[in-house]
């Protein structure tokens, strides 16, 4: 693990507390695939997913939403992990297949002794036509998320996208223009697959199934948000406790976030073709 000086800054707004999480994981959740490899603990408090040969193990939100704050505590496994992803996401690939958006948190296996990768990505209207345009940015955490709960929010409304890391927001994507950014209603989903392809250091690490069940534990749910049918007077929770954007406190546990633990800023990767990312430019 990264280790540093600088102490994890205060940021004064608690989201992951202020909300009250989902009294059960049916009244907000439905099987997606892999029944056989999800198990939701009886008081519906908490669901275990899992990785082997035969399948992994996905979930869904039953109401699809157009604004909110979703988040949840994950626990990883450790050992070898690599090649296998576990994530926290907003997507309307369903309904939009080919031309969807999306909104991530992934948690990218490593092997022994090498930290998880954290990764955050948007896209926005296209991805399976072979043109898939991601907007990655990558951290390493200052905590180790295989030994206990930590909380994993997304934050989206109508101006800006906010990543959350037990309430330290570590990325925030602003709306700069209709064509960069996700408008039309999302489905809330967690997941567990095999992306030996491509995610573990670029796909040189595949999964090893040698040291399957790979095993994602979520709890603690929070879904706060409108759903496509709620008035229009329905508004999305606050990014600060002062309403609006972020706090000048969260700015600055975000720069500390981005100085001391991203390891990937897709604006800044020279091989990349940033017209088309536009807002790298701005």
């Amino acid at each position: 693990m990264p280790h540093w000086g600088s102490a994890l800054p205060s940021t004064g707004y608690y989201p992951s507390y202020r909300f009250r999480p989902l009294r059960g994981f049916y009244r907000g959740f439905h099987n997606l695939w892999g029944p056989e490899h999800q198990l939701v603990s009886g008081d519906q408090s908490s669901v275990t997913i899992w990785l082997d040969r035969k399948s992994g193990s996905g979930f869904k939100s039953i109401r699809p939403f157009r604004n909110g704050f979703f988040g949840a505590s994950v626990k990883l496994q450790p050992g070898y992990t690599a090649g296998v992803i576990t994530a926290f996401y907003l997507s309307n690939n369903q309904a939009h297949p080919g031309f969807h958006d999306e909104v991530d948190i992934e948690f990218l296996g490593t092997t022994p002794g090498k930290p998880y990768t954290l990764q955050t990505n948007v896209y926005i209207r296209g991805s399976g036509d072979g043109n898939i345009i991601g907007r990655e940015m990558k951290f390493h955490l200052w905590f180790d998320p295989t030994a206990g709960f930590h909380n994993y929010a997304i934050l989206w409304n109508q101006n800006e996208i906010i990543f959350f890391v037990d309430d330290v927001p570590i990325r925030r994507y602003p709306r700069k223009s209709a064509a960069t950014f996700p408008q039309r209603p999302m489905w809330l989903y967690g997941s567990i697959w095999d992306a030996s392809s491509w995610a573990t250091e670029d796909g040189k690490y595949k999964a090893d199934y040698r040291y399957q069940p790979f095993v994602a534990r979520f709890t603690r749910f929070i879904v706060r948000g409108c759903t496509t049918h709620a008035a229009a007077r329905c508004r999305p929770p606050p990014s600060s406790r002062y309403g609006g954007g972020l706090s000048r406190r969260q700015y600055a546990a975000m720069q500390w976030a981005q100085r001391y633990y991203m390891v990937y800023n897709y604006c800044k990767d020279p091989k990349r073709d940033h017209s088309l990312t536009p807002e790298c430019r701005l």
